[in-house]
């Protein structure tokens, strides 16, 4: 099995990720390798408003694997199976998101290229494949276990001074990844930290529920 494309994003530190797909509206752009460059493959695909992305964890460096897993939502506290799961660390280090299609662009270095938005993968991930969304895949009633209150949001503070040189859409966009608590998986302290995302390096310390950014600096600096 290999690669049919890579996406682009501004997801380029992984504690930036949403924790789920369809989380935010952020802009991803799936560019198709070049053997798989062929207008022919996406012939109707923007009859669908949802697509399936399948791809592979590719940050992820293991040897072997556990059958049990201490998945972020429980505190870290708690084993699971890791089929119950959605831990990276699996057998096959596959991913499944759920992404809303924008469109498809002509491009002349790359051809054709989908523009999706909701992804939950970092920039320049590998993906396998790529399946329509249908409506059939919405189960109704459907049970979500441990992770029944997944979509939970902190607030954001908007009043301190880091966020004057960023534009609307900056804003808008830093504060849909530091809205789901962008700190390393079992932390919940109010020391401060740091991650990348696009050109920045973000520091931002959260208490009581809401999250302060402190400053930011261009990672190129």
């Amino acid at each position: 099995m290999e690669p049919i494309a890579i996406i682009h994003n501004q997801y380029t530190d992984r504690f930036a990720i949403p924790r789920q797909s369809g989380s935010t509206d952020l802009l991803s752009v799936v560019v198709f390798l070049p053997k798989y460059r062929d207008e022919n493959s996406l012939r109707h695909i923007e009859e669908f408003s949802h697509l399936w992305l399948i791809w592979h964890f590719s940050e992820i460096h293991q040897e072997g694997w556990s059958p049990t897993v201490r998945p972020p939502k429980l505190g870290g506290n708690k084993r699971v199976g890791v089929f119950a799961s959605r831990s990276p660390y699996r057998p096959n280090a596959l991913g499944l998101s759920h992404v809303k299609l924008i469109g498809v662009r002509k491009t002349k270095e790359d051809g054709a290229v989908l523009l999706v938005e909701g992804g939950d993968l970092m920039d320049k991930t590998p993906i396998f494949d790529i399946k329509p969304y249908l409506k059939s895949d919405a189960v109704q009633g459907a049970k979500g276990g441990y992770a029944v209150d997944a979509n939970t949001f902190l607030k954001v503070d908007f009043e301190g001074q880091a966020w004057e040189n960023l534009s609307p859409e900056e804003r808008q966009r830093l504060a849909s990844v530091l809205r789901e608590d962008p700190r390393p998986g079992y932390q919940n302290d109010e020391r401060r930290y740091a991650f990348f995302f696009d050109r920045y390096e973000v520091f931002f310390q959260i208490k009581d529920g809401t999250v302060y950014l402190d400053e930011i600096k261009n990672a190129a600096d």
